[in-house]
């Protein structure tokens, strides 16, 4: 299995609504996919030397999942509330070190 990490935009169509979650989380259990989560708030760059890149404002949250790969882990998007209310769902493999 390989960990991936589902990064949430915050630019849906419609507003998730609280009640749509415990149902998703309950989805990516039953699959044995599911590996953490938060949302994400406000944040700033740093770098040692020279400007940094500027913070993301669309990032408002991630879940971890487990799955065989990447066709594997966007059929997890299944009832994910960003996604179904219109909204970007980024996934990223995390690789192993």
């Amino acid at each position: 299995m390989l960990d991936f990490i589902m990064l949430m935009h915050n630019d849906t169509v419609t507003e998730p609504s609280p009640d749509m979650w415990p149902g998703y989380f309950s989805f990516l259990r039953g699959h044995d996919a599911f590996g953490g989560g938060s949302s994400i708030g406000t944040g700033a760059t740093f770098r040692k030397q020279g400007l940094p890149g500027a913070a993301s404002p669309h990032l408002a949250g991630y879940i971890r999942v487990r799955a065989e790969d990447m066709s594997a882990a966007q059929a997890l998007l299944a009832g994910n509330p960003v996604f179904d209310c219109g909204g970007t769902v980024e996934i990223r493999e995390l690789p192993r070190d």
